[in-house]
C-alpha cells in the first residue's frame, strides 16, 4: 500500500484566513484479484498528487466491505473477480452507495461488454494495459461526473449498438432477480444452492428458470450459460471455477 503523503496546497482558493486552502484528492479504491496488478495500478498512481490510494480488495465481498469502510470517490474495479464479478458488484454499489463512482477495468479493449458495462451503472471503461495517463485521464474524467470509454472501445461499442448486436440488448427482457437466477445457473449452482445464496425457495428458482428459457428460447441450461457468458453477466473463469 502506498504511504499516506501530505496533501498539497492549491493556488485557486484560500481560507479565510488567507492562507491557501489544501487541494482535495481523488480517493481511490482498488478492487482486482491480481496483488501485482493491484500494487502496480497503486504505485503509479502515487506519483499523482491529485489522487489517493485509500484501499485495495481482493474480491466482490472484500470490495463491498471496503467501499462502506472507507467511502472511496471512485473504485477502479476488475470484471473478473472471484465470488462476486466487477459488474454484480458495480449494481449492487449503485443501490446501496450511489456516490460512489466505478470505473471498470479488464484485460480487452474489444467493446464486447460496454453496454453491459453501461446497464451497470459503471461510469466508464478502460483497459488494465493502458498508459498511466490514460488512467490518470479516466479517473479525472469520471470523478468529474462524465463518462470514460477508451476512444478504440467507443468506436466499437457504437458500432455495435448501430448494428443492432450490441451484446446485453435483450438483458431488459430480464427481471434483476431473473438475471441473478441467471448469474446463478452460469456458474453451475444447483436450484438449492441459488435459493439459499439468494434467501429465496426453491420453488421460485425453478419459476424463474423456466420464465427464463421462456423469454430467451433457450431450452437447455448450457444455453443459458452460453447466453450469460456471452452477455457478460458471468466471466468465463467465475464459471469454471
Amino acid at each position: 500500500m502506498p504511504k499516506v503523503r501530505a496533501s498539497k496546497t492549491g493556488s485557486a482558493s484560500s481560507s479565510n484566513n488567507g492562507a491557501p486552502a489544501a487541494q482535495k484528492r481523488t480517493r481511490v479504491l482498488l478492487a482486482d484479484d491480481h496483488p501485482v496488478i493491484r500494487h502496480g495500478i497503486a504505485a503509479c498512481l502515487d506519483k499523482h498528487d491529485q489522487l489517493e490510494v485509500v484501499g485495495e480488495a481482493s474480491d466482490g465481498k472484500d470490495t463491498l466491505r471496503k467501499a462502506k469502510e472507507l467511502s472511496p470517490d471512485i473504485i477502479l474495479m476488475d470484471i473478473d473477480m472471484p465470488h462476486t464479478n466487477g459488474l454484480a458488484v458495480t449494481e449492487m454499489l449503485r443501490k446501496e452507495l450511489p456516490q460512489i463512482k466505478v470505473l471498470i477495468l479488464s484485460m480487452s479493449d474489444s467493446g464486447t461488454f460496454v453496454p453491459r458495462i453501461l446497464q451497470s451503472g459503471a461510469r466508464g471503461y478502460i483497459a488494465k494495459d493502458s498508459p498511466t495517463e490514460e488512467l490518470v485521464k479516466a479517473i479525472e474524467t469520471v470523478q468529474r461526473g462524465e463518462t470514460y470509454f477508451g476512444e478504440d472501445v467507443a468506436q466499437i461499442a457504437l458500432k455495435q449498438m448501430m448494428s443492432g448486436n450490441a451484446p446485453g440488448a435483450n438483458n431488459r427482457e430480464l427481471s434483476p432477480r431473473e438475471r441473478d437466477v441467471l448469474i446463478g445457473i452460469a456458474k453451475g449452482l444447483s436450484n438449492k444452492e441459488i435459493a439459499s445464496q439468494l434467501n429465496i425457495g426453491t420453488r421460485t428458482v425453478e419459476t424463474h428458470r423456466d420464465n427464463l428459457m421462456r423469454k430467451l428460447d433457450i431450452r437447455s441450461v448450457g444455453g443459458l450459460t452460453k447466453y450469460a457468458l456471452a452477455n457478460g453477466l458471468v466471466m468465463l473463469r467465475e464459471e469454471v471455477r
